[in-house]
């Protein structure tokens, strides 16, 4: 009989953690959803790295471009987790403030300057890896 009760324990355990798992993967899922990025467009763009910014849950390219106008626009340029590119060779470091680069993005739908990256060019055109 101890043993039915340690196996209906361990069965009760198993299944709560599974019902746990299964409430709370939507919610990853929404969090990391890329709906706002129009992934059916690539924009390319080269200009001046304002800010690497190096934080959880995503980080960021804050890239000053020239518009048709020759005015300076600021694009903030979404990326993965530091976890993530850092297994793709990135530190913290890769990027400083006043480096050239040349990116390819999804961009924002809603037409603001901002996208989801793509890929990264130095440059002397080495190419980045990125997620």
């Amino acid at each position: 009989m101890a043993e039915f009760m340690a196996g209906g324990k361990r069965a009760a355990g198993t299944m709560s953690l599974a019902l746990i798992a299964l409430c709370t993967a939507g919610a990853a899922l929404a969090h990391h959803s890329d709906s706002m990025f129009d992934q059916n467009k690539t924009v390319a763009l080269t200009g001046t790295v304002r800010e690497f910014q190096w934080t959880n849950p995503h980080c960021y390219i804050q890239l000053v471009v020239k518009n048709d106008k020759g005015v300076d626009e600021e694009w903030s340029i979404e990326m993965g987790a530091p976890l993530h590119l850092m297994g793709q060779g990135w530190k913290k470091s890769t990027l400083k403030a006043g480096d050239r680069i040349s990116v390819k993005l999804a961009p924002l739908r809603d037409g603001t300057t901002g996208g989801e990256i793509r890929e990264v060019t130095t440059p002397d055109g080495k190419p980045l890896v990125t997620p």
